[in-house]
């Protein structure tokens, strides 16, 4: 396979602009002369007797390097690379000095025998779908997993270890220095402000015979044939003759403030998406330095998306047959069944239009439960019963006892505490001071895993409850 890469044509921009932009008292040092420069290529037998790797040097102090070596580049004085395919592979080396270019000979290595053991890690197999595969990316315009298709983060995120790399809108994970942030704008933000709304078109990262990137970019209008490399250890992947999909605007965060489009900090990665993190390292229309993160989903998880339901949660508004809300309540005739608001799991909602929000005991916090209730759940309950053929409560209110007797409306499966109401934290403006209760939520056949949400509000503007949510 025969490797040629383009050496770099923005590198000669530098060095343009160091000449122009020196004074003119100023004298930069001599430029080496081509004989002057002393540099290595090595393929390391001992490591791979088919030579894939390969030590890179560059042996003239003062210089800056510049190695493309086909499946990427390098600017390390001493850089290590590994060849996964065998094929023969160019290697160009040129340095900047004395504000000058200088180009060496290009160098040709042959590499006698596949490695796959480079490119055999969970990251490579992620992008790619693993030796001999290839998987086509897209990026996530209609937040199908993401926000959207852009993200912002600080200069110093990262790896998103831990996934998120938020917690309470504090940064949390992620974060490899000062400048750490996260701002995920909603898809009405991003085109109206930052995006433009489109079919962006695909890319697609392939392990056939080598690490090949396409681009079939619609919104440019171009398409890219390039190469790629991962590095599973530093979460940085480069991209050689070619870029990732991406969207500007003019007067915006997009080409202008970005100078390098070869290297990208890899924040997210699985088998379904993927996040690319690029240097805003220019200052455009005041808003500073940043990463922007480029959000991918894979075509096959675009194309096997279903839509979340909509309609409202499971056991909202349920039906019973004559006499099994009584029974769900008491359990059998001999000995009734006792409740408990569920401190430690979920116990508050505010379930609107059929769909609650809370989802665990740090939720119901948010929305106003707190440390008193935690003590007063802890020693209290109710109990339903059917004993000498009644329909009784008993409510132990943290050690203080109230019976009584209820009834239930079969047709809106509302419970009427005849001198009583459910538990209460008096004071607390959650505490329940109706003695007429709905059954807002039930699970007919899963009351011992999943219990009972009991409505003690209703507002009728929002169509929403508050309700607690009682366990066995």
């Amino acid at each position: 396979m025969k490797r040629s890469i383009k050496l770099f044509s923005i590198l000669l921009g530098i060095s343009l602009f160091l000449i122009t932009c020196r004074k003119e008292e100023y004298n930069l040092e001599r430029a080496l002369d081509k004989s002057e420069i002393k540099y290595s290529i090595v393929q390391d037998k001992s490591a791979d007797a088919g030579g894939n790797t390969v030590i890179l040097k560059n042996e003239t102090a003062g210089t800056i390097s510049m190695w493309d070596f086909g499946t990427g580049r390098s600017t390390n004085a001493v850089d290590t690379v590994h060849f996964a395919f065998k094929g023969d592979y160019t290697i160009k080396f040129a340095v900047l000095t004395g504000g000058s270019i200088v180009e060496l000979d290009p160098v040709t290595i042959k590499v006698t025998e596949d490695n796959l053991n480079y490119v055999n890690d969970p990251l490579w197999t992620a992008i790619s779908g693993g030796v001999g595969q290839e998987k086509v990316w897209l990026l996530d315009t209609d937040a199908k997993f993401f926000n959207g298709p852009l993200t912002f983060f600080g200069v110093n995120n990262g790896w998103l270890k831990e996934g998120n790399p938020w917690n309470g809108g504090a940064n949390s994970t992620g974060c490899y220095g000062a400048d750490c942030w996260t701002w995920g704008p909603d898809l009405t933000t991003i085109y109206a402000d930052k995006m433009t709304k489109t079919d962006y078109g695909t890319m697609t990262f392939s392990l056939k015979g080598g690490a090949i990137f396409t681009a079939d970019k619609k919104f440019e209008k171009v398409t890219q044939t390039g190469t790629y490399y991962l590095n599973s250890a530093g979460k940085t992947l480069s991209i050689t003759n070619g870029s990732i999909l991406r969207d500007y605007k003019p007067a915006k965060n997009g080409l202008r403030g970005i100078s390098n489009w070869s290297n990208y900090t890899i924040l997210s990665l699985d088998e379904n998406t993927m996040q690319l993190g690029v240097i805003r390292d220019k200052d455009v229309d005041g808003e500073g330095l940043c990463m922007l993160s480029y959000n991918f989903i894979s075509k096959q998880y675009s194309d096997n998306w279903v839509p979340e339901e909509t309609g409202p949660d499971e056991g909202f508004d349920p039906t019973f047959a004559s006499g099994k809300l009584l029974e769900m309540l008491t359990g059998n005739t001999s000995s009734g069944r006792m409740w408990a608001l569920d401190a430690a799991g979920n116990p508050v909602d505010w379930i609107a239009k059929g769909k609650g929000w809370t989802k665990t005991a740090a939720d119901s916090k948010t929305w106003g439960w707190n440390d008193d209730w935690d003590a007063i759940a802890k020693n209290s309950w109710i109990l339903f019963d059917r004993l000498n053929g009644g329909m009784n409560y008993t409510l132990n209110q943290n050690g203080s006892f109230t019976r009584g007797i209820f009834s239930i409306n079969q047709e809106t499966n509302e419970i009427t505490l005849n001198g009583g109401t459910l538990i209460q934290n008096p004071g607390h403006w959650m505490s329940p001071t109706t003695n007429k209760i709905k059954v807002i939520k039930a699970f007919p056949g899963k009351v011992e895993s999943k219990g009972i949400w009991f409505g003690t509000s209703y507002d009728a503007a929002k169509d929403e409850w508050l309700a607690f949510h009682y366990i066995l």
